[in-house]
């Protein structure tokens, strides 16, 4: 048999289809949630720093375009998470400040994990913006727990 064609051993069998779509499917709904996650801890990232949380600063870090941020940031206003105001910034509703601090706290948590690991600043950085999205409430309390022993 060729090397392409050869499996990996599993660990353990394969499990039913209702377990193993669960996974998919809360993958499939992170992924989902992480845009909206990512400009919510953005404006509450340049609020906190002093500044207002212009539509041309965040296209500016978030590496994208003014039009594709004013959808955006329609959606976020529409959900109520963030209001706008004319010749000013943007600015988080109760429900977007609620969500930004759970998202630094999942970040915070991941990051510090992955620091506690050895992983460097930079990269550890980087990292924790994605797995932050996808990691649940269990495994941040293992993270925690572990990094306390």
């Amino acid at each position: 048999m060729s090397a392409a064609r050869r499996s990996t051993h599993r660990d353990a069998p394969l499990p039913d289809a209702e377990t193993h779509s669960e996974g998919f499917r809360q993958t499939r709904q992170a992924r989902r949630g992480a845009l909206v996650e990512d400009y919510v801890e953005l404006i509450a990232d340049l609020i906190d720093d002093g500044n207002e949380a212009r539509q041309v600063d965040i296209a500016a870090r978030l590496a994208v375009s003014q039009p594709t941020v004013a959808k955006m940031l329609a959606r976020l206003a529409d959900e109520g998470l963030v209001s706008r105001r004319p010749y000013r910034g943007v600015f988080l509703t109760e429900a977007g400040n609620r969500i930004a601090q759970e998202i630094r706290a999942r970040h915070q948590t991941v990051e510090a994990f992955l620091r506690w690991l050895g992983v460097s600043a930079e990269t550890a950085r980087i990292d924790a913006e994605g797995i932050e999205h996808h990691v649940s409430s269990e495994t941040l309390q293992a993270f925690r727990r572990a990094m306390k022993r």
